[in-house]
């Protein structure tokens, strides 16, 4: 695949979850993703594989979150089989403290699919809505 193609999976990505279409998101997933955040929040390390991913960090996030994170892609950024997304994202926890953080996902893509990212995010403003580990 090439660049455009990879950034379209990227966007697909991100169109499904405005939609709240996680089954087009995991779709879009490889089967042994490997997803890491980084730092040392409650929601930092690697994820490896799309269970891992629901258990380990979707459901725990999502699940202190009134409806989950509405993304805006800022910019893409393509060379061969990555991609870069710098996207910024608003929400509200159950108990109505917002919770707007910037992040930057560097993405692999492999066979179509996402295959890697690595997630960089104000990790101090996670530790202050969600508590530390």
């Amino acid at each position: 695949m090439g660049i455009t193609e990879n950034k379209q999976v990227v966007l697909d990505f991100y169109e499904a979850g405005a939609r709240g279409d996680m089954d087009s998101c995991f779709a879009l997933l490889a089967d042994d993703v490997s997803w890491t955040n980084i730092g040392s929040t409650k929601f930092s390390g690697t994820y490896a594989g799309k269970q891992a991913l629901l258990e380990g960090l979707l459901g725990p996030l999502f699940g202190q979150l009134k409806s989950g994170i509405t993304s805006k892609i800022e910019r893409l950024v393509a060379e061969g089989d990555m991609v870069v997304a710098q996207t910024s994202g608003t929400a509200e926890t159950i108990d109505g403290t917002p919770y707007n953080n910037t992040y930057c996902q560097v993405i692999r893509i492999r066979g179509g699919q996402i295959a890697e990212v690595m997630e960089y995010m104000d990790t101090a403003l996670i530790e202050s809505v969600f508590g530390a580990d």
